[in-house]
């Protein structure tokens, strides 16, 4: 019997530090430090410990048994931080209903999903995990860091980050249930419709609970409802709304909806007609999160420009540039340097848009975003200036622990993928009998050009 108590003991032990986030510490020598609020420091050391920065300043004292980088001629950032991303989780959409908040992708982290080394490689050392665009208002997301090499989805979830949700204006909600479910919404202004039924509802379901809580006489409670309760939270600004958006009048709509349930927490993404009414969101102080140039991919998307993220930073908006992508988010950097090409930002308000405006907008900018004394030891080292076209990222650090390095990284990393394989460069793989979700899109593209 003891010795079972033992056992129980031990294996809950082993549960508490596999549990527990790694950190690391290190000191990085001699560097030029784009600390993105506090300017640019030449010949600068960061000493990292114990997964927070200690110091910045030249010739640092450090003790001998630290891991020290060397960084002479290169350049050192905060991490980067993609604001928008479906990368680690297990699905996507929850598209039974236009109003699912109920539900969240957090509860299926894959930490093993190879976009994740994908992005470090790329600098990224954080992003947020979304729920999709199928619904009006959908799950809950998760804000994850890159903490590659772990089987434990707790270790990659960012903790304490707060709530955030995703709400979805336009073609997509439409589409999936007006045109396929043929429920509301059908249109725009159903759209809007089902925004202003679900927080009437919410705001009756916390008057329902407000009053059997102030009741004496001991009846029954309301009936529970994780629906109703996560929309509340939302009313009662525990939820950060980040809305997938195009159009300039459907954002103008949600600002609206908002403003009526006293709701002010909001980051539209995409947000590609922003520009159009860039003073608007200024004045609600809701924040964007944009592509740099990537539009008229559908018919509501048709009108962007590449000015989009300088013309909302000009006019006081927080914004950031997004991937929406497993692939794009390994360049975040050079988007950002066409967000300076086209809109004249200067290097600092460039990298804000993949380093601390992103933060901001999760709630986590008093943690990541910048290299400042008391953060989190996110940090990204490149062999150019991130903003120039011959940047290359040499190696990605979060809380202090080394989780990439383009010098001793294995070749090939990829999860189960033999690189001594011979791999065709065009394979066809006909599918119409599985989905036809593809159908045609070969025989266009190869065979009738």
């Amino acid at each position: 019997m003891k010795k079972c108590g033992l056992l129980v003991a031990s294996l809950v032990l082993t549960t508490v530090v596999w549990a527990q986030v790694p950190k690391g510490s290190v000191l990085i020598r001699n560097g030029t430090v784009l600390t993105i609020t506090n300017g640019t420091l030449n010949n600068t050391d960061v000493l990292i410990i114990d997964g927070i920065i200690r110091g910045i300043g030249k010739e640092l004292d450090a003790p001998s048994s630290i891991m020290e980088i060397d960084a002479t001629g290169q350049y050192v950032m905060p991490g980067i931080i993609d604001a928008h991303s479906h990368i680690g989780i297990d699905a996507v959409n929850e598209g039974t209903n236009p109003i699912t908040p109920e539900v969240n992708v957090g509860d299926a982290l894959n930490p093993t999903s190879v976009s994740i080394y994908r992005a470090l490689a790329g600098g990224v050392t954080t992003s947020h995990a979304m729920h999709g665009s199928a619904n009006a208002i959908g799950g809950e997301c998760e804000t994850i860091k890159h903490r590659w090499g772990t089987y434990d989805p707790e270790i990659i979830r960012m903790e304490d980050a707060p709530r955030t949700i995703k709400f979805a204006l336009g073609e997509n909600p439409m589409r999936v249930h007006g045109e396929g479910k043929k429920i509301k919404p059908r249109t725009r202004m159903g759209v809007e419709q089902v925004f202003r039924d679900a927080f009437s509802d919410a705001q009756e379901y916390m008057r329902d609970w407000e009053d059997y809580r102030n009741d004496q006489t001991g009846k029954a409670p309301p009936r529970y409802s994780g629906r109703l309760e996560a929309l509340a939270d939302i009313l009662r600004g525990e939820i950060i709304v980040h809305c997938h958006s195009y159009r300039a009048d459907e954002i103008l709509m949600l600002m609206d909806v908002l403003k009526d349930f006293g709701v002010d927490k909001i980051v539209f993404q995409h947000v590609n007609e922003g520009f159009k009414v860039a003073p608007e969101l200024a004045e609600f102080g809701a924040m964007a999160s944009v592509f740099a140039d990537w539009w008229a991919y559908k018919f509501e998307v048709y009108y962007s420009t590449a000015y989009n993220a300088a013309i909302l930073t000009r006019n006081g908006v927080i914004t950031s540039i997004n991937s929406d992508s497993g692939e794009l988010i390994r360049h975040l950097f050079h988007e950002a340097g066409k967000a300076q090409k086209y809109g004249g930002l200067s290097d600092d308000e460039a990298l804000a848009l993949i380093t601390i405006n992103p933060a901001i907008q999760l709630g986590v900018g008093d943690r990541i975003g910048s290299i400042e004394e008391g953060k989190e030891g996110d940090v990204a080292i490149f062999n150019h200036h991130p903003l120039s076209i011959y940047a290359v990222p040499q190696k990605t650090i979060i809380d202090g622990k080394l989780y990439f390095d383009v010098e001793s990284d294995m070749d090939d990393i990829r999860v189960d993928v033999d690189p001594e394989e011979e791999i065709p460069a065009f394979e066809f793989f006909d599918q119409h009998d599985h989905d036809r979700c593809m159908q045609d899109v070969f025989e266009t593209l190869f065979i009738k050009r």
